[in-house]
Formats: structure tokens, sequence, C-alpha cells
């Protein structure tokens, strides 16, 4: 039996500590493995070979054993299939399993070359992958074991990132691909944007069953809640939101925006006028001279943000309303008005 140095298959030195061997060993399996290279003799053979060295160092305790024995793993595998008697003194820090002192080793055979005796069996369980009880002698007799394990059976039982889950399949890539979940189910909840604004809750119904989703504040048209194990067979539940155009706001984002009618005598003397936000009313400063189509901005009058903390702003456009059918009097008092007021051409 050929003695095999599984630090190098692994390509990690004897000191590597058991994450830097795992970490070898997953980057070196994702290479190699059979479904990454189908049909693949050579590849197939490394493979076995990565896991046979990682079954022994990525074990603290068969790794201990391994480093006991060193190279001389060849000759006591030989001696043994010669058959007979054999014997081999050591001493040295690595030789025996106490690692120190002088130790005597002991094969013994039966007539079978092939099946080795208790200390063999030992050597087919850390080496070989197969049953620990596999080819035990009992009373002269031979117990059935369990036959070497395949790739399916090795993989079926490993993870390299935790435990699998139940039913879990090893794929290429080094990682265990868990069961499917149920698929995800959605539904539609219409708002107005005041309830946008405050928050509100909807009932939907979903897989014959009527649930309440509470809305929270700031939500947009598409914004998407997301229920986890609320949906039909224990799979999540996502809540797509449609928010209604309003009559007096203009959403962009978590920004409103309002047109503000003004009459002459405010825009041109200025005033306080009434501005209605979805908080409530507020007074609003106009200024002497005010445009038509000025733009004021009143912070934090806007939408909550549905991701994230604080309120968009309110941006307030003017809109100034002109008075129509003078009387002749009223007529003759503008003129007057005009002819007293420096007019700067508007073109």
């Amino acid at each position: 039996m050929e003695y095999r140095d599984y630090y190098r298959t692994l390509g990690v030195p004897r000191t590597a500590s058991q994450g830097e061997i795992k970490k070898a060993f997953r980057k070196l399996a994702r290479v190699h493995h059979p479904d990454v290279k189908p049909g693949d003799a050579a590849a197939e053979q490394r493979f076995k070979d990565l896991n046979e060295a990682n079954a022994v160092l990525g074990d603290p305790e068969k790794r201990k054993q391994y480093d006991a024995l060193g190279p001389d793993w060849e000759s006591y595998s030989r001696a043994a299939r010669d058959g007979g008697r054999a014997s081999a003194g050591a001493t040295g820090g690595n030789a025996g399993f106490g690692g120190g002192g002088n130790v005597r080793y002991e094969f013994r055979t039966g007539g079978d070359s092939g099946n080795l005796g208790d200390f063999s069996d030992f050597f087919r369980m850390v080496f070989g992958n197969t049953d620990p009880d596999a080819g035990l002698r009992r009373g002269g007799a031979r117990v059935a074991g369990t036959a070497p394990r395949g790739l399916d059976d090795i993989l079926s039982g490993m993870s390299f990132d935790g435990d699998p889950a139940p039913g879990a399949r090893f794929r290429p890539g080094g990682r265990s691909a868990a069961p499917p979940r149920p698929p995800v189910a959605e539904a539609v909840a219409e708002l107005d944007l005041e309830e946008a604004f405050h928050g509100t809750s909807r009932i939907v119904e979903i897989g014959g069953k009527r649930l309440e989703v509470t809305i929270p504040p700031g939500v947009d048209a598409g914004s998407r809640i997301r229920l986890t194990g609320k949906g039909p067979n224990g799979g999540d539940l996502v809540v797509v939101c449609r928010v209604r155009p309003h009559r007096t706001f203009t959403r962009r984002g978590a920004d409103l925006e309002l047109e503000l009618p003004l009459s002459l005598e405010e825009a041109l003397l200025g005033a306080e006028v009434p501005v209605q936000t979805l908080k409530g009313r507020v007074m609003l400063t106009v200024p002497p001279g005010t445009q038509q189509g000025r733009t004021f901005r009143l912070t934090g009058q806007g939408m909550p943000r549905f991701q994230g903390t604080g309120r968009g702003d309110l941006y307030v456009r003017t809109r100034v309303v002109l008075p129509t059918a003078l009387s002749d009097e009223a007529t003759k008092a503008a003129r007057r008005l005009f002819e007293l007021v420096d007019k700067p051409d508007p073109r």
C-alpha cells in the first residue's frame, strides 16, 4: 500500500490549522469534483484522494494518529500484507501513538492477505472511508461489515458551510443545496396619499385566508412589504403597494409639490396666506412683489421616508390670479397705478 502524504495532497504544511485544512479542501474539491468534470477519471481519482486526506486531517483525533505514524505507514502496511507476524520497534517523538518511548507494534493476519487483522482494521477505518466495524473478527469468524462508501454516500454527510438541512445535497461550488422553499405569494394593497403618509392597515386574502397587513408610513407606489412565512404552505408573502393620485399634491419620492393661488394684491403687496399640508395647515409669508411661478420650500412638510429617517419637503409654487371684468373706475385706477410704478420690460 503506497504511503500517501495527506498534507501534500491538500497542499498545506504540517503546521496548518484545522481552518486552513478545511479551506484548502474546499478550494480543491470545487475544482476536481466529478460533477464539475463529468467523465474525467483523473479528476474523480483526485477527488477521492482529496476526500481521503480531508477525512483524516480534518478530524483532530485521526490527524494526531496519522502524525504519530508518519512515513513509516508504508513499511507497516507492507509487513501486514506479507502475512505472519511482524514487529517494528520505534523510538523518538514521531513513533507510536503515544509520540515517544520504545513502542512495539504487532500485525496479525489470517490466511487472506487481502484482509488485514485487527490492527489493519484501524487503518481501513481511518484511511479507507469504511465502517469501523467492517471486517472485525469475532471468535475466528469475520463479521460482515459495510463496504467502502461511494462518493454519493460520502458527500451526503458532508457540509462545507455548516450542517446541511434535512434532505440537502452537495452541489459543485462547495455548498449544500437546501430543499426548495414554497414560492413567494403576492398581494396588492391600494391606499390614498393620506394613508401612505400616516400609515394604515389592509386586509388581504391569500390562499383562502384573510390576513391583516400593517402598512408603515411613507410607502410609495411599488413599495414591497415582505411577510416571512405568511404565505401559502409556509412561504413568504409580499404585499405590493399602490398609491392613488391626489387631487392637490404631486409626489416626487419623499417630496411633495403644491400649487398656491395668490390674488394680485397678495402678490403685489405681500401677505400671510394659509397652506394646507398633510399634517395640517401652516401659514406662509408671501413677500411683496412675488412673481407668478415662484416656489417656496417648506422643510420637513413632505412624506415620511419609507426606508430611512426624517421627512421630505413640500414645494409650494405660486399662481397669481388676476382680476377680470374691471369697471370703468377700476380701469382708471389701474392705469393710474401703472403710471406711478416702475414697470420693467418682461420681454
